[in-house]
C-alpha cells in the first residue's frame, strides 16, 4: 500500500503541474500570472518543493543510472504493448498520459525503492540508522 501512495502522490504531483487537460498548474499560470503574480509564485515553489523532495529521494535511493534504467524498462513495456496492438499512439493526449505515467512510476519506485531494498536484504541504510 505504501508504494501504490507514493506513486499516487507523484502521479497527482506531475498531472498537478501539466496535463493535456486545462486543469494544470503550466495552463493556470500562463493565463493568470498578470492578475495573480504572487499566487502563481507561491505554487510554483509548493511544486518545486514537492519535486525537490521526490527528485533527492529518488536519486538518492536508485541514483540517475536507477531512473535511466526504470525509464527503459517501462518504455520497453510501451514498445511491447505497441508491438502487440494494445496500445497506440496516435492520440497525443494519451501519450501525454501515458508519459505522466511512466515518469510517475520512476518517481514512485524511486522514493520507495530504500524501503523494497531494506525488507529484501534485511540491511538497512545509513540514513536509517538512529543515532542514540
Amino acid at each position: 500500500m505504501g508504494f501504490i501512495l507514493r506513486w499516487l502522490f507523484a502521479f497527482v504531483l506531475l498531472a498537478a503541474t501539466f496535463n493535456p487537460t486545462p486543469y494544470n498548474f503550466v495552463r493556470w499560470a500562463e493565463g493568470n500570472w498578470r492578475d495573480q503574480l504572487p499566487l502563481a509564485v507561491l505554487l510554483g515553489l509548493l511544486l518545486f518543493a514537492a519535486y525537490a523532495i521526490y527528485l533527492r529521494a529518488t536519486l538518492r535511493s536508485i541514483g540517475p543510472f536507477g531512473m535511466v534504467l526504470v525509464a527503459a524498462l517501462a518504455g520497453a513495456i510501451v514498445w511491447v504493448l505497441i508491438d502487440w496492438g494494445v496500445l497506440s499512439l496516435a492520440n497525443p493526449t494519451f501519450n501525454t498520459w501515458l508519459g505522466l505515467l511512466v515518469l510517475s512510476v520512476v518517481l514512485g519506485i524511486g522514493l520507495s525503492w530504500s524501503i523494497v531494498r531494506r525488507r529484501l536484504s534485511g540491511q538497512a541504510d545509513v540514513d536509517d540508522v538512529d543515532e542514540n
